[in-house]
């Protein structure tokens, strides 16, 4: 038996007054998703637990059937995974975004966006000023980086440390947001430092003669330990982390080259998981046209190409959902449950007419420990 998961990252949303009071998802053209629902089964799933903080970190945990109110530590050690990076025992690994900053403002949380390559330029440049001072960093994709920091340092202050998600606080103040509690001392000096460093240099300077925003600052949040978590590998025997060019995690996303890549996996393992980002970026963007399309290109290149690939290769089930809902309104995210349908061998349809908020209520199932959701992939 062959399985896949397909999360279309943010899709979930509320009733949006200038769609005709209808979700994103009940506008988009969604056929592939549709048919699936309908003769598959599904329902409403609680991908965040409730009084945690809802993020793709936590709901993707969730998704891969590991409870995170028992086992998540922060968003960096998930993250320095993903990306190979081995974090210490005494060591805290933090997300790291190169973000634009003007007049005490966050006026974009990516940094206008910026390439893998013009990344990979500042935070290397980056490491090198600040290796004197115990910290590592590691270019990510895009605006996503790594900072880890050996915990020793961040031992001053009083209180639990909070760092804020920049695309939180997009277009308001930074001094309020600040990190604050302990550690949050050496986490504003090296985001400040980051400032005079970046604005600068000659990356940014081509950027802005282009009319982009900078990436003049990095801002550090989702900081944690590496957690003791049974891996995934352990449980069902398959792992492995598949670098796709193409992939930006942004609405340019190489959705075939996606597609491609789990059907090729598919072809010598048995399981494939396929995240697209390009929904949640739209939300956070408040762009209403750009999330319908990133939905309907996620159903048209994604979804129906692999399942049609699946399909080619005997018994297979495949499921689909939004790790969380990103709503236009908010341009965060919250811990709303999120539509889900599994569809394929084994598996009768229910009352779930098409994939979307409201249809999803008339599904057979309605899982509040989300964790347990893929038990309902997996079930014989």
């Amino acid at each position: 038996m062959k399985y896949a998961i397909l999360i279309g990252d943010g899709m979930a949303d509320y009733p949006v007054h200038e769609l005709g009071a209808r979700t994103p998802l009940e506008v988009a053209r969604t056929p592939h998703m549709d048919r699936l629902a309908r003769e598959g089964v599904g329902g409403r799933v609680r991908t965040v637990p409730k009084g945690m903080e809802p993020g793709s970190d936590v709901a993707n945990l969730t998704i891969m059937g590991v409870d995170p109110a028992r086992f998540y530590t922060g968003r960096g050690p998930l993250e320095a995974a993903s990306m190979g990076i081995e974090v210490g025992d005494d060591e805290i690994a933090f997300r790291c975004n190169l973000v634009t900053v003007a007049d005490d403002l966050m006026v974009d949380y990516s940094g206008g966006h910026i390439s893998s390559e013009e990344g990979r330029v500042l935070i290397e440049f980056l490491a090198e000023k600040f290796a004197a001072r115990g910290v590592r960093l590691y270019p990510g994709v895009s605006y996503r980086n790594l900072m880890v920091v050996p915990e020793l340092l961040l031992a001053e202050g009083d209180g639990a440390l909070h760092c804020v998600p920049p695309h939180d606080i997009a277009g308001q103040p930074l001094r309020p947001h600040l990190p604050a509690g302990r550690g949050s001392r050496l986490l504003k000096e090296i985001m400040q430092a980051s400032y005079l460093i970046l604005s600068g240099h000659p990356v940014n300077k081509v950027k802005i003669d282009l009319g982009e925003n900078p990436a003049n600052m990095i801002w550090l949040w989702g900081g944690g330990k590496r957690p003791v978590i049974e891996s995934f590998r352990s449980i069902y025997g398959i792992l492995e982390v598949i670098d796709v060019p193409g992939a930006t995690g942004y609405y340019d996303t190489d959705y075939h080259a996606k597609a491609r890549a789990a059907i090729e996996a598919l072809h010598r393992m048995d399981f494939a998981l396929v995240h697209v980002e390009a929904p949640d970026e739209a939300s956070h963007n408040g762009d209403r046209s750009e999330k319908v399309r990133a939905i309907e290109n996620f159903d048209a290149k994604i979804v129906g190409p692999v399942t049609e690939g699946l399909r080619k290769l005997g018994g297979f089930r495949v499921m689909v959902l939004p790790d969380h809902a990103t709503p236009l309104a908010k341009r965060t995210h919250t811990a709303d449950p999120v539509p889900f349908c599994i569809y394929g061998t084994g598996i009768a349809a229910d009352a779930m007419p098409a994939f979307s908020e409201k249809a999803a209520k008339k599904g057979s199932l309605n899982i509040e420990q989300g964790w347990r959701l893929l038990e309902h992939l997996f079930k014989v």
